[in-house]
């Protein structure tokens, strides 16, 4: 039987899923690796002498309300958010009033300072939120069900803090807000950021233009390529803050590599620009910094991961996701008690690829109009980057069929594991090593998630290759 893995494919289906208004994410590389340089930079006078760039924000413990209790005292939790504010220079971008935040995150860094843990919350989270204080400028919070990001505009940082405390019962140690527009010059400071574009970009809202192949981004072109939403992938905002990961990845596999480290210049340039785009809690002191930096000497870009809190598309909330149970609680868990690197499950111990190093294109093979686009949902919930939802370029397929080339191979017994039947094709002609998975009409769904797979919060550590499984 053809695969028809030669053949152009036809016009994209259509997506299922609600389509969601632009986010500003791109300075979401500028808070992580801020965090990061801030914990591992070896120059730590250079750290010290920076932090006068620094801003800072009181933090009223009784405006926390009940904390829950470090289980892991010598363990560091750094909540991470984005400001997106267009007064200013960020006024080129588009102009609103106020501040938001788009993105959330939570660095977690082991007592020993041998490994860090990433773990993000989506924007678009339904959540339950606690009661905050109104302040001056803020309305305050009542308790409600409501996005998890209603609470950075309602009540600013302290709010959002006891927000993810409540939410995940992590202690949080300290926050650091990072506003996008030194994004550019931190790309540009560490001599721009290697990605892999798997096919030719022309994107007029981003103003990005870019061939195909691995290639460097400067700063302008950095900023469109992680702006950039429906010429890329499936056009979900959340396949677009899977690629903004792996942007990530590579920038703190550039800045942590002794091109950077071992370049004071290059490296005192990245602070710079890193510095004066945060403001912290004033008990982010120098001498934490110190310490962090200090103790913190060998961790290596493998032993930093990146992690996304469990979810699935709202039914009851269109346009909405709703955190997976019981595997959001057991990743909250394994954070607080910092039991990951004693084999939790998040990275340990099986010979397989995880779901979210692996890139799949859908093909609907059926007459069923829309089943592509249901299938590329039901795969990134589970954690798969989606590539292209395409249909089949002839129809009926009998037999879905799961096809890569042999570089793909170490792949598809991950995605044949969660597939319900078991007989499906599966041929070695496709032209890039990310899956192909062409839906038959035998297609009977995916396997159920057993309650304790965690295999969809292994994430990726920052050794990852933005090309691989492109």
């Amino acid at each position: 039987m053809s695969s028809g893995l030669t053949d152009a494919p036809t016009k994209p289906e259509g997506r299922q899923a609600p389509r969601r208004r632009r986010r500003w994410l791109w300075w979401l590389v500028a808070a992580l690796t801020t965090v990061v340089l801030l914990v591992a930079a070896t120059v730590t006078g250079a750290v010290i002498r920076l932090n006068g760039n620094v801003k800072h924000i009181e933090v009223p413990d009784e405006e926390l309300g009940a904390r829950p209790v470090k289980v892991a005292t010598r363990a560091l939790n750094v909540l991470v958010v984005g400001s997106d504010q267009r007064g200013g220079k960020n006024a080129k971008y588009g102009k609103f009033p106020g501040e938001r935040t788009d993105t959330i995150m939570l660095a977690h860094i082991s007592p020993k300072r041998d490994n860090a843990m990433v773990v993000s919350f989506p924007r678009d989270s339904m959540v339950q939120l606690p009661e905050c204080k109104a302040k001056p400028g803020l309305t305050g919070q009542r308790a409600h069900l409501g996005m998890i990001n209603e609470s950075f505009n309602s009540g600013g940082i302290t709010c959002t803090w006891k927000t993810i405390e409540t939410l995940t019962g992590i202690h949080i140690d300290h926050f650091v807000k990072v506003d996008f527009t030194g994004f550019k010059d931190m790309v540009d400071a560490v001599g721009g950021v290697e990605v892999c574009v798997p096919e030719p970009i022309r994107d007029k809202k981003a103003l990005l233009t870019l061939p195909a192949g691995r290639q460097t981004l400067k700063g302008e072109q950095a900023l469109g390529y992680v702006r950039a939403r429906y010429s890329l992938g499936d056009g979900s905002d959340i396949g677009r803050i899977q690629r903004q990961q792996m942007f990530i990845a590579s920038m703190i596999k550039k800045v942590m590599s002794g091109e950077t480290l071992t370049d004071p210049a290059r490296l005192f340039g990245f602070l710079d620009a890193a510095t004066k785009s945060v403001t912290t809690d004033p008990a982010l002191t120098p001498v934490v910094m110190k310490d962090l930096a200090t103790s913190a000497q060998g961790l290596a870009a493998g032993q930093i991961h990146f992690i996304t809190t469990p979810w699935r598309y709202s039914v009851t909330y269109p346009g909405r996701v709703e955190w997976v149970e019981p595997q959001s609680r057991k990743l909250f868990q394994i954070v607080a008690k910092d039991t990951a690197v004693k084999g939790s499950g998040i990275k340990g111990g099986q010979n397989k690829v995880s779901r979210s190093k692996i890139q799949v294109e859908v093909r609907n093979g059926t007459a069923r109009k829309g089943l592509g686009s249901l299938v590329a949902v039901q795969l990134e919930e589970r954690g798969y980057h989606i590539a292209k939802i395409a249909d089949a370029p002839r129809k009926p397929y009998p037999r879905t069929t799961i096809a890569y080339s042999p570089n793909g191979a170490a792949a598809a017994p991950t995605l044949t594991r969660d597939v319900l039947q078991s007989t499906g094709l599966f041929v070695r002609r496709a032209s890039t090593s990310r899956l192909v998975l062409t839906v038959g009409d035998d297609w009977k769904g995916l396997k159920p998630l057993k309650q304790d797979d965690l295999d969809s919060l292994k994430g990726f550590d920052a050794t990852h290759d933005s090309c691989a499984g492109a």
